[in-house]
């Protein structure tokens, strides 16, 4: 969730008189940062996965499924083993926003040895134990990316009901109760980017029409001028922050190379997104959408009418055509320079300070970017701060953009290198399920930087490519722009005169092209090698015991049968799963009845107690380890 600071929380109104300040600071911060750390080099590959986990209640009498309000209750427990043993400790855990969400991480990061393949599965496993050893009765822990009927009458355990007309949300369907209660941060970020917008978040979602459905889909559009009345409406932080991701963080070995690494993951966003897909319903509907990515950008959108471009600016400094939760608006190296095709706003000043400290052009625009963003949570206890020693007014604004990619320098007093964060993935049923994609873009990783790939498309591109992974069955049915020749360093031309459907008979066009999932991760014959016969490739030149060879070979046969439609994306499965059920009725509405079933099986599903070739293949098993045995050493 971002940087958790002890204190105070200030109101909208006391924390906006103090934006400038906060701003000021930050960029001072981070050109000491810069400074002190930018000859760092050396550092070896660690990364980690986080997860996080929703807490669910079986009601079986009512064959009712509801989230339980217990992570506050659950994390006091889970987090003492880390404050006695703080070296030694297996897993990390954190509150995330709702008080029915959990994240969990491995206590220590994985390192550079293929062995450690291996160890990923077993880890999650271990996590999901832990933490479930703390249920009550009837209750499990669930990789839902989004709960179906959140939203909904009575979703919760206890009882909570919405207050529209009071409160921190003030939302028609989020009760506050729903938010984490055991910090501040986030019902003050609640209640901040509400004031900072001036009204609600408002996200309409296009409703799946059935044969049945109706139109409108209730009556929020009386209620709510924001609200369409053949969109499924949601108007509350909760709904986008409160679904569920799977996230990655790798260490560079210096700044040059995790900015190729922000760079070149970065067309694979929207890949993984699609191929990803887990969430298709949302507040008791089937919508027209399969991914949360949009929800959360709309959840946490503070820009204010004038910032959207609404009315004539006045108050504010710029019109920001996205949210502050959105794809990243540039590439950092200087290989990504030239595809950097739309404009970057940014403050002159800030960019000005920023170069003048010897930051050069790229990373202080990037800096500079994001800090047109006021902070929307600041604690008393944090406004005045040592600029050469503290970070916390620059992690307020980096750790409030929440895009695809972050860039994270190191933290300071810490032996900690230059990291990257890769965002876009949706959470999965299964451990085995999240293993294999981590694994898979950890590998791509190694592979990009072996074998000196360049996947770098315009950035243009990229977010044209985000929206199409989020749309209804977008891994089978979406193609994306993706570079074919990955070998070459040629560019395109520019991207107004390239690529817009039309023939085009430049060399340079001819490097971009329209691709399907399965066409990108298994390979097209003469025209694209695909990322699995590329890690194959790579793997075949590395020495790799037995049993990681077997666990990595299960986890790339899953990503190529999922990517070539033989197998479900958690979306497209949970959507049959629904339109097949007999007590569904054609009108795009999950009852609670149908959600009990959905989630039934998705539990039995998880603890393997009911095979689903469908979801997983026919194969899906490795002989994952909790341990990597001392005798393999073999480094990437």
């Amino acid at each position: 969730m971002g940087l958790l600071t002890e204190g105070t929380p200030l109101s909208w109104e006391e924390t906006k008189k103090l934006a400038s300040h906060v701003r000021e600071h930050g960029i001072k911060q981070f050109i000491n940062i810069y400074k002190k750390l930018k000859e760092r080099k050396g550092d070896v590959l660690k990364w980690g996965d986080e997860i996080e986990y929703i807490i669910v209640k079986f009601e079986h009498e009512k064959q009712e499924a509801k989230v339980s309000l217990r992570a506050v209750e659950m994390l006091e427990v889970l987090n003492e083993a880390e404050i006695q043993n703080p070296n030694t400790v297996k897993f990390l855990w954190r509150p995330e926003f709702a008080a029915y969400m959990i994240e969990g991480t491995p206590g220590k990061p994985y390192g550079g040895t293929l062995a450690h393949f291996n160890v990923v599965e077993s880890n999650m496993r271990n996590r999901r134990e832990e933490a479930s050893e703390l249920l009550k009765e009837n209750e499990c822990l669930m990789t839902l990316t989004s709960f179906p009927r959140l939203g909904c009458p009575n979703f919760t355990v206890p009882p909570s009901q919405p207050t529209p007309n009071e409160g921190g949300t003030k939302s028609l369907f989020f009760p506050d109760a729903a938010v984490f209660p055991g910090h501040p941060r986030f019902m003050n970020l609640v209640r901040n980017i509400r004031k900072r917008r001036g009204e609600h978040v408002a996200i309409n979602l296009p409703v799946f029409r059935d044969k049945n459905t109706k139109i409108p889909v209730d009556d929020s559009h009386r209620i709510r001028k924001a609200a369409l009345p053949d969109c499924v409406y949601l108007d509350a932080m909760g709904f986008g922050m409160g679904c569920c991701c799977l996230q990655l963080t790798f260490q560079a070995c210096n700044i040059d190379e995790a900015r190729i690494l922000y760079d070149q993951l970065t067309p694979l966003c929207p890949i993984m997104l699609a191929f990803s897909a887990a969430s298709p319903i949302h507040r008791g509907f089937l919508t027209d959408i399969d991914c949360r990515w949009n929800i959360i950008s709309g959840s946490v959108d503070c820009r204010t009418e004038e910032e959207r471009g609404l009315k004539p600016l006045k108050e504010n400094k710029f019109v920001i055509k996205k949210s502050r939760y959105d794809s990243i608006d540039s590439y950092l190296s200087p290989q990504g320079e030239k595809y950097n095709d739309i404009p970057i706003l940014y403050n002159e000043e800030d960019y000005r300070k920023l170069r003048d400290n010897g930051i050069d052009h790229l990373l202080a625009q990037h800096i500079a970017h994001l800090f047109i963003r006021d902070t929307v949570s600041l604690f008393s206890e944090k406004i005045n701060q040592n600029d050469e020693e503290d970070t916390d007014h620059f992690e307020n604004i980096q750790s409030t953009n929440w895009q695809t990619m972050r860039f994270k320098p190191p933290p300071p007093h810490s032996t900690i290198g230059w990291r990257v964060e890769f965002r876009p993935c949706e959470v999965q049923v299964t451990d085995f399920e999240n293993a294999a994609i981590v694994c898979f873009v950890v590998l791509l990783t190694r592979v990009i930087l072996s074998y000196q790939l360049n996947f770098l498309i315009p950035i243009s591109k990229v977010d044209e490519n985000i929206q199409n992974a989020q749309k209804r069955n977008a891994l089978k049915d979406q193609k994306f722009w993706f570079r074919k020749d990955i070998t070459t360093d040629v560019s395109p031309p520019e991207a107004n005169q390239c690529c817009k459907g039309t023939k085009c008979e430049t060399t340079e066009c001819d490097l971009i092209g329209l691709m399907t999932v399965n066409e990108i991760i298994n390979g097209k014959q003469g025209e694209f090698p695909g990322l699995i016969p590329l890690i194959n490739s790579y793997l075949n030149g590395m020495d790799v015991d037995a049993d990681t060879h077997c666990t990595i070979q299960q986890y790339l046969k899953f990503i190529q049968k999922r990517a070539s439609g033989e197998i479900h994306t958690t979306a497209s499965f949970i959507r049959d799963f629904v339109t097949n059920h007999p007590n569904y009725k054609q009108d795009s509405v999950v009852s609670d009845e149908i959600n009990y079933d959905l989630l039934t099986t998705l539990k039995d599903i998880e603890h393997g107690e009911k095979s689903c070739p469908e979801l997983l293949g026919y194969s899906a098993t490795s002989k994952t380890r909790e341990n990597i045995p001392h005798a393999l050493k073999n480094d990437f």
